[in-house]
C-alpha cells in the first residue's frame, strides 16, 4: 500500500497516532513524493535532449552537458528525498568564463 493511502486512512480513522508512527509515515510520504518526483522530471527531459537532424556537433554536445546536469540533479533530488538528514549539497561549480 502506498504512503499516500496509509496517510489517508490514518487521518480519517479518528485514531490518534503515536509520534514514532507519524515520523515513519511522513518519512515515507517525503520517500515515495520524491521519487515520483525525480521520475516525472527524468520522464519529461526523455526526448528533449535527442539529437535532430539540425543538430550540430557542437551544439549536441551542448545539449549532451544540459542532459548530463539534468540528470545529476534528478539524482540530488532522490539522495534528498531519501535522507534529507544526512544530505549534503554539493559545491556550486562555476565554470563559465562569462558571467
Amino acid at each position: 500500500m502506498s504512503a499516500y493511502s496509509n496517510a489517508y486512512r490514518a487521518l480519517t480513522s479518528g485514531q490518534p497516532m503515536s509520534r514514532t508512527d507519524a515520523a515513519i509515515l511522513l518519512s515515507l510520504l517525503r520517500q515515495e513524493f520524491g521519487k515520483e518526483l525525480a521520475d516525472a522530471v527524468e520522464k519529461s527531459l526523455d526526448g528533449q535532449y535527442r539529437r535532430t537532424e539540425t543538430d550540430t556537433d557542437a551544439g549536441f554536445r551542448r545539449k549532451k552537458r544540459q542532459f548530463g546536469a539534468a540528470m545529476r540533479t534528478v539524482a540530488l533530488i532522490r539522495e534528498f528525498a531519501s535522507n534529507p538528514r544526512g544530505f549534503t549539497a554539493p559545491a556550486q561549480r562555476n565554470h563559465r568564463s562569462t558571467p
